[in-house]
């Protein structure tokens, strides 16, 4: 759908107020969100009004929120991100060799031994096109 699209404020407010849009509390209103989530895009995005849209999107983020403060994923550390990416890309301590100088250095990283550096993160960032932040 395009951001082009004009909502009309009478037909947005009839739509949310079927729903109750406002910040999620409770696991009930989040389970009730999600089932208007799931009616509208079970109607198919070409289908949709704008005013479906800009609700959809909204629900979305608020969702989003939700699952933020209520579902947060324990970091991971980075040498358990390094050892994932390895494995997922099909790419061996070798392609890595160049971020780490050795053999052993990468092993003890791969251990939990040795810490990531910041500089170490990232080439490791640049390696793999992903966020530095993911092992640090």
């Amino acid at each position: 759908m395009s951001a082009t699209l004009t909502v009309d404020p009478k037909k947005y407010a009839r739509l949310a107020n079927r729903i109750v849009i406002k910040a999620i509390g409770t696991a009930d209103e989040y389970d009730r969100m999600v089932a208007a989530v799931e009616a509208l895009m079970d109607k198919g995005e070409k289908d949709l009004s704008a005013e479906e849209f800009a609700l959809l999107e909204t629900m979305g983020v608020l969702i989003q929120d939700y699952d933020d403060r209520n579902h947060a994923l324990a970091p991971i550390p980075g040498h358990e991100m390094l050892a994932y990416l390895l494995e997922a890309s099909g790419k061996t301590t070798k392609d890595v060799l160049p971020v780490f100088g050795t053999r052993g250095r990468i092993s003890e990283v791969l251990t939990g031994k040795r810490s990531i550096s910041k500089v170490q993160a990232k080439k490791l960032a640049s390696v793999f096109k992903v966020s530095a932040d993911l092992f640090i």
